[in-house]
């Protein structure tokens, strides 16, 4: 596992720790904002992991493809990606 992968993974590993840690403040019926303020951090921790592996894509994958010269391979990431971001809209 590379370097980054396994910074990734420790990141995702915090994050569901902080999720476990959210659902015990549920059942012990913590103060409502308290609560939020977890699940606005985890927001803010997932999105800095989609960044992550949305810019390595971008890197890796599409710079791949665009290399490639191959349009109908080019198409297809670039779909991907439009795809992904409509999914985000929603």
């Amino acid at each position: 596992m590379s370097t980054q992968a396994s910074a990734k993974i420790n990141r995702l590993n915090r994050i569901a720790g902080q999720v476990r840690g959210v659902a015990k403040m549920v059942e012990e019926d913590r103060y409502c904002i308290d609560i939020l303020h977890q699940i606005q951090a985890i927001k803010s921790a997932l999105l800095k992991v989609e960044s992550q592996i949305l810019k390595d894509h971008a890197a890796c994958c599409v710079a791949e493809a665009i290399a490639s010269g191959d349009a109908k391979e080019q198409r297809a990431k670039f779909e991907e990606l439009v795809d992904l971001m409509e999914r985000a809209r929603c």
